[in-house]
């Protein structure tokens, strides 16, 4: 039915390009493309060998505009799925309009100098792509992604208003590593480190870096300190349902890992901006992510569980209501099955089940669309069958 660019050879590319393969009827045509082509290759081989399909590879910078232009009208995809790194979000966007393609990614972009996280650059495209008849699906992974579906289905068939929103984000495992981060370390440091944001009646709430915290229960796992911090889909998600009155983003992390959090901080190494060693310019956090154990390389010897959902308080039919969503997915069954732990997998099977979404026309519209704007029922369906079950506790303690 058509043709598919991934963009990226990490831990999400490699589980998206599985589920793809596994979909093969749908997408007829995959090209995984990155700067290092053999990581490619061998998501490629991979491919081959597990399900019989062939995947095209190449190399590209995707920063460099007019090289991603001139691959994307060669091949011509139907889609293309940013995979890559936030800061290459506008860059593979102009490409897809000068191509011609339509666009997904799974996190809005931010700026390579600034650690700032807003979709207002990614949402000024909006005419572009909808003069030019194409969509762009903004932050398809699970958070975002997932988290702002379950936000719509909860909103289509349980209540009349939401009033409250904690969206709550567990890793309970062990990768058996001193340190080391679930997904890019360079995105991953940038994130945590900031200063922390949530929304209250109608304004943005700042605190400071993972200051407030408190011990949440989480199904299958048990207890385990959470932290408020900012996160993406917070701002679309009040913006598209706007009788929210509050919402939040909670993270949780052992106190090792925030123990070698504050002396990579303390010893400056989770700075972004250039220093001079030896007469070369380099990014200490850049660095650190050079020396750091890949994401994609965890996954052989992690155990446990993630637990990501929704905790949501608002009315229905007068009543006061209460309602969890949520989905727990086992680092070692997503190694057995894509060679990858559970958080690349809880990011790229939502990337294929948004791209299965696009190609089947279950979601549609040109322009620029955070994924709540669509109609949540086929997604859920089609990512629980994909391998990321979700489960409902109604009018449950949230713990809130």
């Amino acid at each position: 039915m058509g043709k598919v660019v991934i963009i990226g050879a990490g831990g999400v590319a490699t589980v998206a390009a599985h589920k793809l393969a596994q979909n093969s009827d749908v997408f007829n045509e995959i090209m995984i493309a990155s700067r290092t082509k053999k990581k490619c290759d061998a998501i490629a081989a991979d491919l081959k060998a597990r399900y019989g399909v062939t995947v095209k590879t190449a190399q590209v910078d995707a920063d460099n505009v007019a090289d991603l232009t001139a691959l994307l009208k060669q091949f011509q995809p139907e889609l293309v799925m940013n995979l890559a790194l936030p800061y290459q979000d506008l860059h593979i966007m102009d490409a897809c309009l000068a191509a011609g393609c339509n666009y997904l990614d799974t996190a809005n972009y931010e700026p390579l100098d600034e650690a700032k996280y807003q979709y207002s650059w990614q949402w000024a495209y909006q005419d572009k792509f909808k003069q030019t008849g194409l969509t762009a699906i903004l932050g398809c992974g699970f958070d975002p992604g997932v988290t702002g579906v379950y936000t719509a289905y909860a909103a289509k068939h349980h209540f009349d208003e939401i009033h409250e929103l904690d969206i709550v984000d567990c890793n309970a495992g062990d990768h058996h590593k001193a340190f080391a981060t679930n997904f890019n370390p360079e995105i991953n440091i940038r994130e945590i480190t900031q200063k922390g944001r949530y929304y209250l009646n109608g304004k943005w709430e700042q605190t400071g870096a993972l200051e407030i915290h408190e011990p949440l229960t989480y199904p299958e796992v048990g207890v385990r300190e959470s932290y408020l911090m900012y996160h993406e889909e917070l701002e679309s998600l009040v913006k598209n349902f706007p009788t929210i009155k509050r919402a939040r983003f909670w993270m949780t992390f052992g106190q090792e890992y925030l123990t070698h959090l504050r002396v990579i901080q303390d010893i400056g190494m989770a700075r972004i901006d250039e220093i001079d060693y030896n007469g070369q310019k380099i990014v200490p956090i850049q660095f650190l992510k050079a020396v750091l154990p890949a994401p994609e390389t965890l996954g052989a010897n992690y155990t446990g569980w993630t637990s990501i959902g929704c905790r949501i308080k608002g009315v229905k039919d007068g009543k006061e209501k209460t309602y969890y969503i949520y989905n727990n997915c086992s680092h070692e069954a997503a190694y057995k099955e894509t060679g990858t732990q559970g958080v690349s997998y809880t990011t790229g099977v939502p990337a294929m089940t948004g791209a299965y979404m696009f190609m089947t026309g279950k979601w549609s519209g040109k322009g620029v669309f955070n994924v709540e704007e669509f109609n949540p029922d086929p997604f859920l369906a089609k990512v629980a069958e994909s391998g990321l079950p979700w489960h409902e506790i109604i009018n449950g303690d949230l713990e809130f």
